[in-house]
Parts: C-alpha cells; structure tokens; sequence
C-alpha cells in the first residue's frame, strides 16, 4: 500500500511501535503470529520499529499484514569505515519506510545533537526513508516555561528542508517516556498546536503524533486531542495483545465509532 506522498500518508493516523533496544527472534515470531489485523486499514496506518537484528526477518511477515517496517536510527555517511553503523540505504534495501530521528534517549544517552540530526534527516530523505523526527522537553524545562523554546530549537533541523519532503513528527515529552506520566490533554493540545503553526512556518504540512507511556486506556483520550494524528509507542508496543488494543482505540476515534 505505497504511497507517492506525505499528503496521501496524511490521511490516515499512524500507529508506530519502537521496540527500542528488545526483542530476540523468538520474541518476533511470537509477535507477528499474534498479531491481528488492521481494524481499519484506510484510516489508521500501523508501523513497526523492531532493533536492527530484527529488521530483515521481520520485514516480510510485516509486509503481508501491511504492516510499515521502520528502524530506530541512521547513520549519516552512506557507506565505508564507519564499525557499528547502518546507512539509510542499507535500511531502504532490506524495506525499511520509515526511521525515527532525533529521540531523547540518542540525545541525551548517546549525545546526538542537532546537527547530527540534521545530516541524518538528509541521508533519510536521500534515500528514499520517511524520518519521523522526535521532539521533547525535560520536566524541568516544562515547568519553567521552556518546552516552546525547546521544542522551536529542535525542530530547526527543518528550516531549509523541502516542503515536499516526506516527514512525521513525533512530541514525545522526555518527562513522560517510560515513566508511566503522560501530559494532560490540554497540554498535548496547546503542544501540538504550537508545533503545527512552527511547521506551517516553515511550509511543511505533516503528521504530528504523540508520545510518552501510550497505552490501551489512554489512547482514545489522547488520539481526539486537537493536533493529534496517531501515536509513537514504546513498551506497549512489546506485545501483540496491548498493541493491538492502541491500534483498535486509535481506529475508533478515527471512524468516529
């Protein structure tokens, strides 16, 4: 179900399950063959984000589920003496749609800054990826009224970007990853309509998920806040069972069911 661009992507909201750094074979194989169907295909499109090890031997099974494969990270150089990296086109070859950039946990763990996420985005695009670019602010940078001027600063990475470039957000209050807090409604909806107008600015027009301890319960709460269009899941998305339960609330918000 490929589609030619962001605007066609656009139409639907997007599930997407980041595994982070588990899951063995057997735990892939377990997932896939419990794993349902899309509850409703033409408005919620459903991605996976398993590590590098998983990429290959997943990518089929997904594909038949139409299910998107995506990876964690890139590295930005396309090839040559760099031990331990993959490039975008590695990653376009084995299937790979999309690829997550810029998450805290590479900005804080490893030290990735805004100007390796820059030459990242580039080395998607280049090769045919849909980046989906994290951003968030710390709590501390929440309550001293920062999370505007944080969120501003990270998504600079886009101001020279195309406006046609193929592209997803993702507001992921670094506060609320794994941590079982998730922002209050009003906050994911002020946050949101914040990051949509520094989009607009910069002429691009895409996708805006949220993410932070996304779970069955409250994903209905936050997938009819206003700016909202999908969801980026962590631990949640380790199970078959609780995925599916996102996927299902996100579809029925979507169809107004």
């Amino acid at each position: 179900m490929e589609q030619s661009t962001k605007f066609a992507s656009r139409k639907r909201h997007l599930i997407a399950g980041n595994w982070k750094m588990n899951g063995l074979l057997e735990d892939a194989w377990q997932f896939i063959d419990a794993l349902g169907d899309n509850p409703a295909p033409d408005h919620v499109e459903v991605a996976l984000m398993p590590p590098f090890t998983l990429l290959h031997p997943m990518a089929e099974p997904l594909r038949q589920k139409d299910v998107r494969l995506g990876a964690q990270s890139v590295y930005f150089e396309k090839s040559g003496a760099f031990t331990g990296s993959v490039s975008a086109m590695m990653l376009r070859d084995i299937g790979c749609h999309y690829v997550i950039l810029g998450h805290s946990e590479r900005r804080d763990i490893i030290g990735e800054s805004n100007n390796i996420v820059h030459s990242k985005l580039d080395a998607a695009w280049n090769a045919g990826l849909e980046p989906i670019l994290c951003i968030g602010e710390h709590l501390e940078e929440r309550k001293t009224g920062k999370t505007n001027a944080v969120l501003a600063e990270q998504l600079s990475v886009l101001e020279a970007a195309s406006a046609d470039a193929s592209l997803t957000v993702a507001y992921e209050p670094v506060w609320a990853i794994g941590t079982g807090l998730t922002a209050t409604p009003e906050q994911v909806t002020e946050t949101h309509a914040f990051i949509h107008s520094e989009l607009a600015r910069m002429g691009h027009d895409c996708r805006v998920l949220y993410g932070g301890s996304v779970k069955p319960d409250n994903t209905a709460a936050l997938m009819v806040c206003p700016g909202v269009e999908g969801a980026l899941v962590g631990g949640a998305s380790l199970q078959a069972e609780s995925f599916n339960q996102i996927i299902q609330a996100a579809a029925s918000v979507a169809t107004g069911e």
